[in-house]
């Protein structure tokens, strides 16, 4: 009983967050840059960017692009795997008046796999301790944020992604450093 209304609760606060988000005022610029940096946590660019950083820079950015990159297929795995037992419905599917882009996934929503992406790419970068690292969490979050704007994702599917993303991440610093 205790956990149905905790329940309740948090898919209300779900619902409520992904409206608000999902119905900010549509500026031609602001939807344009969402729909642009959605894509950075695509598998294209996640893959291409990772393999090109293995591939071309030099010493420890090649290494941790190997760390980001084993990260972003071990989450992929996870993510896949939770998808498939969880099968949440998308948004735009299971409520009303939801502003949807183009072409939207019709694939289980839970959790989403842009955020998974790009939070497993980035954390490893993060442990560097580089200037970029303020710089990457700001780009992770956007990508994250333009996922409920575009109608693709409950907020819920985003934090879970970004965490599945992180510690994957995490996971990876642990055991490629041994």
């Amino acid at each position: 009983m205790i956990i149905t209304r905790y329940m309740e609760r948090a898919h209300g606060w779900d619902r409520r967050v992904f409206h608000w988000i999902n119905r900010i005022q549509n500026p031609s610029l602001l939807n344009a840059a969402l729909r642009t940096l959605t894509h950075l946590g695509g598998a294209l660019f996640t893959i291409t960017l990772t393999l090109s950083v293995a591939l071309f820079a030099p010493e420890p950015w090649r290494t941790t692009s190997l760390q980001s990159l084993a990260a972003l297929a071990l989450s992929f795995l996870i993510t896949t795997l939770i998808k498939r037992k969880v099968r949440r419905i998308r948004p735009y599917l299971a409520l009303e008046g939801v502003r949807v882009g183009k072409n939207p996934l019709k694939d289980p929503s839970f959790p989403s796999g842009h955020s998974t992406a790009i939070f497993s790419i980035i954390t490893p970068f993060l442990f560097m301790g580089s200037w970029v690292a303020v710089s990457l969490i700001l780009i992770a979050l956007i990508v994250s944020i333009s996922r409920i704007y575009l109608g693709l994702h409950y907020p819920s599917d985003c934090l879970v992604g970004s965490f599945v993303g992180s510690m994957t991440g995490v996971l990876t610093i642990a055991m490629i450093s041994l």
